[in-house]
């Protein structure tokens, strides 16, 4: 096995050279801003939005701020234009079905020109149909109605009274009605005076009035059918005139929209209402010109039938919609049916009927952030019932769930046709595909971003753009070349890989303005790479209250690590803290004894709970490791624990292994580790040293405990091979290695790290499977050999028999 050596520090800092650059500022950068390193996303969004068929909508999946929406919005923005422009949508009264209102589609731009020519027709009609019954033509024929009605009834009641008169009896009008009384001379008989007539004559007139008194009932019998008559005969003449005064404003709408037969139906249906209903056009009190402020809107108002509620209106319009819905409640997404209070109770008609963003976004593209969308209560279940029947029903949510006493409305579905598209987290998108079967059906295509880029010519130039339309956009600072070297080093270094840049657009924006306040602060036109700076340490600054604490409480020996002496089962493992989206590594003590037992590895933190189950898992594996190099030929007569120091909040992940087997070895062979080394990697049961996430923060966190303390050219840092090029180093860390005051030790195996541990070879078997006996596997091998013995010679009884 190979000597280790130290890695040289140009390894530890990729740096971006300013001078590929083809500018001196982002002020030149004025080309198109493309999206660059996401094809498989891009590809996905092509297929989805060219996709015609029914469930193909399209779920962007990938981190917060990586440029979902910024990359859907860009694609929708060039194909949106080339569309066809949907239809309008409104809501009519509906005149046989009052409570459930009629869609009317119409062409773009002409619900708003109908609902314009309904007011001014109305407000016309106050005006024509007044006139209309106020003119004389229809004053005569009203008349002579009325007259021939009356001339009727008098004519009857004269020939009745003609023939009374013809038999001495007299018609009497009184206040209650009509009276028969015999007269004689000239004059009514009284009472007494009629009682001194004969009696015959007296039965001929009794007889006779009788029989007036039948012919009156009869006339009065028929003076109702008479009036009712005459009644037919008035609203005839009415509808006669009031389709005279109506028909010719119906005129220009009818050819207007005649090519929409929907329309056209509607119309005639106003007109018949209206003819029905003129009598409401004679009262001047109704006129809406004079009604209070609001209750045109009130479902007592009559004149409301005759609006009309505009629901989409693509009037301007350049294309297919594209609509984000910030706020994604069920009646945001559908609409809404609003109520209004009115003598304490909830009333509603059509017109308080609200558009929802399916409606603004049909015919186009709607985009809705999934998380949000999944906290709205029924809001999932509602876009999924819109898109499963491709219909929008608006439902009021208060009705359906009985939370209101009041009538509503159940207005026509109108016909669906829209592309969905969600944004949201990878874990958001793997739960709804794993449980909701609705899921897959409705959302076919995943378009998952990428979190980090290639660091590429090509992606450090759409860095630069990206920057150039931020500056613009915001009207911010311009960036020198420079300045824009040392972001795209920082977008590697959030990427925690030399060779990618991260794709996490949101972090490079916020660097972007907050470099923009250091540079107007400092009285700069341009952005320099030391104002990049500048917002990169005040960022770490502002965040590291608790880094400094540990920092303290370590420099006072509150918390213990070694740093400079060599102890044996001992040794400095890193571990990354991450408190409020901040990271920042610290060194832990970990320490390792061993005792005789039965080839036991007992982790501390497990056993009280403290260690999470990949925590475990790495503990584990030392066991094997263990058994395998060391427990062939004998069995492994050992009981080791490990732990944690100084650990109270619970450790997981398995970065720490290869720290944990160091100080088993140590602690086996009884050979002291080197305090000024820290370590940091994951070990398999071969003994490979695999790669570990947090490399920089871990270095720098143990770099800065060795600098605060002093560096003496021999503190260094342990890594995984697998680890060299995830290193993005701070300045200072890469200036004390070029200085030999630090080093980064990569390591490929246990053996090597050992070694450097140690200072004494690992040792390699020879053939018969024995290691050198003053390598470190020697030694352990040595040692356990003792052990068995031991154990062995302990569990023996007193007679020599084995137990």
């Amino acid at each position: 096995m190979s000597t280790p050596s130290a890695l040289h520090p140009d390894k530890l800092y990729r740096k971006c050279d300013p001078l590929e650059f083809g500018f001196t500022t982002t002020e030149e950068l004025d080309g198109p801003l493309e999206i660059t390193g996401q094809k498989r996303a891009l590809d996905a969004i092509s297929f989805s939005v060219g996709m015609q068929h029914d469930g193909f909508n399209l779920f962007a999946l990938g981190p917060n701020g990586a440029g979902k929406q910024t990359a859907v919005m860009h694609y929708l923005e060039s194909m949106a234009p080339l569309a066809g422009i949907p239809d309008d949508w409104c809501y009519v009264y509906n005149f046989e079905k009052p409570r459930h209102p009629e869609a009317l589609r119409l062409p773009p731009g002409m619900a708003c020109a109908l609902s314009g020519e309904m007011e001014r027709l109305v407000e016309a009609l106050f005006t024509v149909i007044p006139a209309a019954f106020s003119s004389e033509d229809y004053q005569a024929q009203e008349k002579v109605i009325r007259e021939t009605f009356q001339e009727q009834q008098t004519a009857a009641i004269e020939e009745l009274e003609k023939r009374a008169a013809e038999n001495n009896i007299a018609l009497i009008r009184t206040p209650a009605g009509f009276a028969f009384a015999p007269i004689k001379n000239g004059e009514v008989l009284k009472p007494d005076e009629f009682m001194l007539l004969k009696e015959a004559e007296r039965e001929k007139i009794e007889k006779e009035i009788a029989s007036l008194k039948n012919a009156m009932q009869s006339i009065m019998a028929q003076i109702p059918k008479w009036q009712r008559e005459a009644q037919e005969k008035i609203k005839a003449l009415n509808r006669l005139i009031a389709g005279f005064a109506v028909k010719p404003l119906f005129a220009e709408p009818g050819i207007s929209y005649s090519r929409i037969e929907q329309v056209t139906a509607y119309l005639g249906r106003v007109e018949n209402d209206i003819i029905e209903h003129f009598d409401h056009f004679l009262e001047k009190e109704s006129s809406p010109q004079e009604l209070l402020p609001g209750l045109s809107a009130m479902k007592g108002n009559f004149f409301n039938r005759y609006k009309v509620n505009v629901l989409v209106d693509n009037s301007r319009s350049k294309g297919a919609p594209v609509i984000i819905e910030e706020k994604p409640a069920s009646q945001n997404l559908i609409g809404d049916i609003e109520h209004l209070s009115q003598m304490g109770t909830l009333v509603t008609d059509f017109t308080l009927i609200k558009a929802g963003a399916l409606h603004r976004a049909n015919g186009g593209y709607l985009l809705i952030d999934a998380r949000r969308l999944l906290l709205e209560p029924l809001a999932w279940e509602a876009l999924k019932k819109a898109l499963r029947t491709r219909q929008i029903r608006i439902e009021s949510l208060a009705q359906l769930y009985s939370l209101v006493s009041t009538v509503s409305l159940d207005p026509e579905p109108i016909p669906l046709d829209v592309k969905v598209i969600l944004l949201g987290e990878r874990t958001l998108y793997y739960l709804l595909s794993s449980y909701d079967p609705d899921f897959s059906e409705l959302f076919k295509v995943a378009a998952d971003f990428e979190d980090d880029l290639q660091n590429t010519a090509e992606s450090r130039l759409a860095y630069a753009r990206i920057i150039a339309a931020i500056a613009k956009k915001d009207t911010l600072c311009h960036f020198e070349k420079t300045a824009v070297a040392r972001i795209v080093e920082h977008g590697s270094r959030i990427a925690s890989d030399a060779v990618k840049l991260t794709a996490h657009m949101q972090s490079i924006a916020d660097l972007v303005h907050e470099a923009d306040y250091y540079t107007r602060r400092n009285n700069r036109q341009q952005v320099t790479a030391e104002d990049v700076q500048m917002a990169i340490d005040s960022r770490t600054v502002r965040a590291s209250r608790i880094r400094e604490r540990i920092r303290e409480a370590t420099l006072r020996n509150t918390i213990l690590i070694d740093t400079a002496s060599e102890k044996t089962g001992q040794i400095n493992g890193l571990a990354v803290y991450s408190p409020g989206g901040q990271s920042f590594g610290h060194p832990g003590r970990i320490t390792a004894r061993v005792s005789l037992g039965k080839g036991q590895v007992i982790d501390i933190e497990r056993e009280v709970k403290t260690g999470g189950p990949i925590h475990s898992k790495g503990v584990l594996i030392l066991s094997g490791f263990l058994a395998a190099r060391f427990a062939v030929q004998q069995p492994l007569s050992l009981s080791a624990s490990l732990v944690f120091e100084q650990s109270y909040s619970g450790v997981e992940g398995d970065s720490a292994s290869s720290a944990e087997l160091y100080a088993l070895l140590s602690a086996l062979s009884e050979t002291p580790i080197r305090q000024w080394f820290a370590v940091t990697g994951s070990v398999n049961q071969h003994g490979e040293v695999q790669a570990i996430g947090g490399v920089n923060e871990k270095i720098e966190g143990f770099f800065d405990l060795c600098a605060a303390r002093g560096l003496d050219g021999k503190h260094g840092v342990l890594i995984p091979a697998s680890n060299i090029d995830n290193l993005m180093l701070r300045a200072d860390v890469v200036a004390a290695a070029e200085a030999g005051l630090f080093s980064i030790w990569p390591v490929s195996h246990i053996d090597e790290g050992i070694e450097i541990l140690t200072g004494i070879p690992a040792g390699e078997p020879d053939a018969e499977g024995l290691y050198p006996a003053e390598s470190i596997n020697g030694r352990i091998s040595a040692r356990l050999q003792e052990m068995a013995l031991k154990l062995k010679k302990f569990n023996e009884k007193p007679n020599g028999k084995a137990e």
